[in-house]
């Protein structure tokens, strides 16, 4: 994959890729940092921080940023996760220097106004009620605070409402000066763009920016069986079973992409076709991973009616037994192949998609690969890998987070 990367005399790393038959540009400033990485009562304020902003700086107000993306059609917003932070702005190529503009002022002179940290701290306890109310997301919070408990990437990312409510302008302001610098921060940018273009852009936006290397303290991680249930009287049971994964940079990794796609990865799936096609006990059901740098997990995910639970739990391990016996037949294993290929080339003929690929992993650390190099790594999977990484990461300990009307103690025979 062909790609430019240079980093600044300040540690800022500029990586971008050109994609000359689009008229649009993508431009995402990464930084490492994320949930895992708040201290006590900083719970929250990688996403908080988030919000704020877009408040703007001394210079640009929040009106003056949304008013100057929204006259040139802009798509702006930004992300966060357990371990990196995102704003990202789609622009026409001739509007980038507007673009770098904001988010460079952004990133480094936040103002932290007073008033406005009271005004978005209510928007942030509403996004956490929104998410308390969708049972979906709760299951989900209930799987990894289960299964990391005790763990940097246990706690939510959106904070408590406790957090939130008492967190100060010091802690937050504290926060960004903590972890936000141009050593653990990558511009990634992917359209039509010219590299010395925009290396001369950022140096003269963020070239003087200062501040140390940041670090993060990496954690092994164990669980036990486990069962987090939040009960509520709902028409449908929201399941999410699985166990510890692979981290991010763990060369299996192009096995279990293999398996999880034959598993729960699609509508020819063996859990879409066993669990709704064949017996019509859910209408969502799917496999997923959660690769972090120091751990990872692999779980499925299953909503159905609450008397079927029990039913749909004992289908789910069935399947990830069958995967750790016998593997997948030639056919699946073809299947699951020409869709990875598929997919991928499909998503990368969009400018965000590529930034963000280039963004991620200038970030985490993993090789940049071209559709041909990930496509060797898929091809050279054997059905003896797709054996032992079964093994490897479906065989438990199991851990359950559930949102329905019953009890952990209803649930304790499937994580056995």
């Amino acid at each position: 994959m062909h790609y430019d990367l240079t980093t600044l005399p300040n540690g800022l790393r500029v990586i971008s890729q050109d994609m000359p038959s689009v008229r649009s540009v993508s431009i995402g400033m990464w930084v490492d940092t994320g949930s895992r990485d708040e201290i006590g009562a900083e719970s929250g304020s990688s996403h908080f921080l988030e919000h704020l902003l877009f408040k703007g700086s001394e210079r640009l107000s929040a009106r003056a940023i949304a008013e100057a993306f929204d006259a040139v059609g802009a798509r702006h917003n930004a992300f966060t996760s357990k371990e990196y932070t995102c704003y990202w702005a789609k622009v026409r190529d001739v509007d980038l220097p507007l673009a770098t503009d904001i988010l460079s002022e952004m990133i480094q002179r936040p103002a932290f106004r007073q008033e406005e940290i009271d005004s978005e701290r209510n928007v942030v306890l509403e996004e956490i009620n929104m998410n308390e109310d969708d049972p979906t997301d709760v299951a989900h919070e209930m799987f990894v605070r289960a299964l990391w408990a005790g763990h940097p990437l246990a706690p939510p990312i959106l904070g408590t409402r406790d957090s939130i409510t008492e967190m100060t302008r010091d802690t937050i302001s504290g926060y960004w000066g903590r972890r936000y610098s141009p050593k653990s921060t990558v511009v990634a940018v992917a359209g039509r763009v010219d590299h010395d273009d925009i290396v001369a852009q950022i140096t003269d936006k963020m070239g003087d920016w200062s501040g140390p290397a940041i670090g993060r303290e990496l954690v092994a991680a164990h669980n036990e069986p486990t069962i987090n249930v939040t009960e509520r009287d709902t028409e449908q049971a929201h399941l999410v079973f699985g166990s510890l994964g692979l981290r991010r940079d763990d060369e299996r990794r192009w096995a279990v992409t293999v398996a999880d796609h034959v598993l729960g990865g699609g509508m020819s799936s063996r859990l879409f076709h066993e669990i709704r096609e064949q017996r019509g006990l859910a209408y969502a059901v799917h496999a997923f991973r959660m690769p972090f740098a120091d751990t990872g997990s692999t779980a499925v995910y299953v909503g159905t009616t609450p008397s079927q639970t029990a039913e749909v739990l004992e289908l789910v391990r069935a399947e990830m037994d069958k995967m750790m016996a016998a593997g997948i037949t030639p056919e699946e294993m073809t299947r699951a192949k020409g869709n990875v290929a598929g997919s991928l080339a499909l998503s990368l003929e969009d400018s965000t998609t590529r930034m963000n690929r280039l963004g991620r992993n200038e970030l985490t650390g993993i090789e940049h690969l071209s559709v041909d190099e990930i496509m060797e790594k898929i091809e050279a999977v054997s059905a003896e890998d797709v054996v032992a990484v079964s093994e490897a990461v479906y065989s438990g300990p199991y851990v359950i987070g559930a949102v329905g009307p019953f009890q952990a103690s209803d649930l304790e025979e499937h994580v056995q």
